[in-house]
């Protein structure tokens, strides 16, 4: 994978890159980041980038044989560790049993999460973990020559499925091998084993911008450009979440947006009713991603008022209704209020709550708030 293939995170890979040609690159790499942020793709062209013949200042070349053996995780000195199931009973877990289905994952779904994984190898109720067997197996791998001559790379994706047995790789990251690097990519920094997490230069990858999300999928071709500004707002800074947003039912959420706030200002009981009738027939999902939108665009036009240099990273249309809703008399406190209640419908139809009627005692009390009447209390 190329660096510039990983979406976003441009901070981390201009840090990344500048440790590489200062010849400062730590042997022991933790790239730490949420679900969604890019961690396996970004130690993927890592990877690649150390075994390329042909390094340029800021990505691989992708058409070396180093690349090509890269990019098939078919390099000879790329050593790959993920949490793994036992395969038949007596025979203890460990990634060599997966690998063929590991690659087979990458290419399908880079951005997939582990949970994804396991269920890819049919793992259904069972507790993926890295085994200590598997511990002293790199060990010894690491220890042999380059099989090309070059450096050798531990890509651990998931330290956090390390138990106890982790302490058995303290020594190996104390003191590794001469040219040898290893990448350990986790989401849980909390449940790492702390005497691995303090032998490790950590590297922190942000949520993935909005503008970012929508860039990567309308340039990819998953969706068109309005769609994609939408998702990237919704995504809440995962990629991964972007991806599972495209393959939903492609609705215009604009469209519902304003004509709820239509109903909203002109006091349209009618319209109320509507909107409460069509998104209850919504699943639940559904449901959230509408209001997730709905307190990105009211977030948006926070920023217009208090900040009017700012740039709206939206579409044309959405970035003027933004602009309208910055300009009416909503107070700073209004808007506080309008995004409170519908967090909190967002967690009552997480709960189960019913959502005709949530959604329902949502839109009355938006237009209480519009109007700078006071919420009603229940």
């Amino acid at each position: 994978m190329l660096l510039n293939n990983v979406v976003g995170q441009a901070a981390a890979k201009e840090g990344l890159m500048k440790m590489w040609h200062n010849n400062v690159f730590p042997h022991a790499l933790l790239i730490t980041g949420a679900e969604g942020t890019g961690g396996l793709p970004m130690a993927l062209a890592l990877a690649q980038y150390v075994f390329c013949e042909n390094k340029g200042p800021v990505d691989s070349c992708g058409k070396c044989a180093g690349c090509s053996k890269a990019v098939k995780l078919e390099h000879a000195d790329l050593h790959i560790s993920f949490p793994s199931i036992s395969p038949k009973p007596g025979t203890k877990a460990m990634s060599k049993h997966y690998i063929n289905e590991f690659r087979e994952f990458i290419q399908q779904s880079p951005y997939g999460t582990t949970y994804d994984w396991l269920q890819h190898i049919n793992a259904e109720n069972k507790q993926g973990n890295i085994t200590a067997e598997e511990c002293r197996e790199i060990i010894d791998a690491l220890n042999l020559k380059s099989y090309e001559g070059g450096k050798k790379v531990l890509l651990m994706w998931r330290p956090e499925y390390l138990g106890k047995e982790g302490n058995i790789l303290l020594k190996l990251i104390e003191e590794p091998p001469a040219d040898t690097i290893m990448i350990f990519i986790a989401e849980n920094t909390e449940d790492i084993l702390p005497t691995i997490r303090s032998r490790t230069q950590e590297v922190r990858l942000a949520p993935v911008s909005a503008a970012d999300i929508a860039e990567a999928l309308s340039t990819r071709s998953l969706t068109d450009p309005r769609h994609a500004a939408q998702i990237g707002h919704i995504a809440m800074g995962s990629y991964t979440e972007a991806l599972r947003l495209v393959r939903q039912p492609d609705n215009d959420l604009f469209q519902e947006v304003r004509q709820l706030f239509n109903s909203l200002f002109t006091r349209n009981g009618l319209g109320i009713t509507k909107f409460a009738e069509y998104w209850s027939k919504a699943g639940r999902e559904q449901q959230k991603n509408f209001l997730t939108y709905v307190i990105q665009l009211l977030e948006q036009a926070i920023r217009a008022r208090y900040r009017p240099d700012s740039v709206i990273s939206l579409p044309e249309a959405e970035a003027k209704f933004v602009q309208t809703l910055a300009n009416t008399k909503i107070s700073f406190e209004g808007f506080g209020e309008m995004v409170k209640c519908i967090s909190d419908t967002i967690l009552y139809i997480e709960r189960n709550a019913h959502g005709k009627t949530q959604l329902h005692a949502l839109a009355i009390r938006l237009q209480y708030v519009v109007h700078g009447a006071p919420v009603p209390v229940v």
